[in-house]
């Protein structure tokens, strides 16, 4: 019984019903203009719903006075942008205006029936009831009281049901708009891996940094060793400071300019960082680095960071060559360090995964694994 009656404790049945009075207001006015052509009105909302703003007013209302919570994807709300909307917007307004009529033909006749029923129980005609024309009153009527007040209570929940259903048909996205959609929310999920990209990479590389230093410290035993170690992982902590800055800046204000993350032409900070560490850095770099075109760039570093962090990570302090190459159409990264027993760190391949992951995103090719007796990071970026 409480499940049955669990509809009429629910908002929404009693907004879907004002939703489908809302249009008698207008017809209500015209009848009052003239009563012998009731068709008028839905003749009037053909043009109406011709207009690409109607389609978003409907949607609108249908979101809050239709769906469950306030708030339904299932409903556009965005302005017609085809003739097929448009059309869909007419034949709507029509239903919604048919409902109109029967939601208020169920809910104004039907009380009255269902009092006409007890007033013919308790002694009286009702023969000014088309519906329940009783000349010769009877107790016997009560028994039937009941069965209005189901029919209202079926009738209410049911049109409320229907027009919803129907209004997902008519109302709902276009193909058009769901294809918008999906590249909105492709965009955000490249947008969340970049960023996931950026974390890694910078706090990857600070904390690697930090390990390796305070490590080496500890087993050099050395006071000036020890404050060399210490300077450079204040200096490698700063660095990851304002990397993660310009990350949180990018999800507080959608519309901060990328150009404020590291390019190559801050290599240098890298290079020093994994010197500073204990690895012996040999760099290359050829051609005019800052005329490298800025995603490049900017990803160019991503992927030079990770390298080295990879290198501090799984080999320690080994000789490690480092090539920068800008040749016409392309750029080179090549990273190349001595093999040896790997030692234990954190992480199980996301990073490598993340450098082919950069290249493949700008069209360039990314190599890595042993050559050569050397563990070789080798990545191509095309500059066009």
């Amino acid at each position: 019984m409480a499940r049955f009656l669990r509809p009429l404790l629910r908002g929404t049945t009693y907004t879907r019903l004002l939703h489908l009075w809302v249009p008698m207001l207008f017809v209500s006015v015209w009848l009052f203009i003239d009563m012998t052509k009731p068709w008028v009105p839905a003749v009037l909302l053909i043009p109406l719903g011709l207009v690409p703003a109607v389609r978003r007013g409907e949607g609108v209302q249908a979101q809050f006075m239709l769906a469950r919570g306030g708030g339904e994807a299932a409903f556009s709300v965005a302005p017609s942008r085809t003739w097929r909307d448009r059309w869909r917007t007419v034949l709507w307004l029509e239903v919604r205006l048919v409902g109109g009529w029967v939601a208020c033909g169920v809910t104004v006749w039907l009380p009255l029936i269902a009092f006409d029923l007890v007033y013919a129980a308790t002694g009286h005609d009702t023969t000014d009831n088309p519906f329940v024309p009783v000349s010769d009153p009877h107790w016997a009527y009560a028994l039937l009281f009941p069965l209005p007040l189901l029919a209202l209570y079926g009738a209410v929940v049911g049109l409320g049901e229907l027009i919803t259903a129907i209004g997902r048909r008519l109302l709902g996205p276009s193909s058009s708009e769901r294809l918008a959609a999906l590249e909105e929310r492709t965009d955000q999920l490249l947008e969340r891996n970049r960023i996931a990209r950026e974390l890694h990479d910078s706090i990857g590389h600070a904390l690697t940094v930090a390990v390796v230093q305070a490590g080496a410290a500890r087993a050099a035993g050395d006071p000036a060793f020890t404050d060399r170690a210490l300077g450079a992982i204040e200096d490698t902590g700063r660095a990851a400071l304002e990397d993660l800055e310009r990350v949180l800046g990018v999800l507080r204000e959608a519309e901060r300019p990328v150009s404020s993350r590291p390019s190559l032409a801050e290599a240098d900070r890298l290079l020093e960082s994994a010197r500073s560490s204990g690895a012996k850095v040999d760099a290359e770099v050829t051609g005019p680095v800052e005329t490298v075109p800025g995603p490049v760039s900017r990803e160019g570093y991503r992927i030079l960071q990770e390298s080295l962090t990879n290198v501090l990570r799984h080999a320690g302090s080994v000789p490690a060559r480092v090539r920068i190459e800008v040749r016409d159409d392309s750029l080179v990264l090549e990273v190349r360090n001595a093999l040896t027993a790997e030692i234990p760190g954190p992480g199980r391949g996301s990073g490598l995964r993340g450098i082919r992951e950069r290249a493949a995103l700008l069209g360039g090719r990314a190599r890595t694994g042993p050559e050569e007796g050397d563990w070789q990071v080798h990545v191509e970026l095309p500059l066009r």
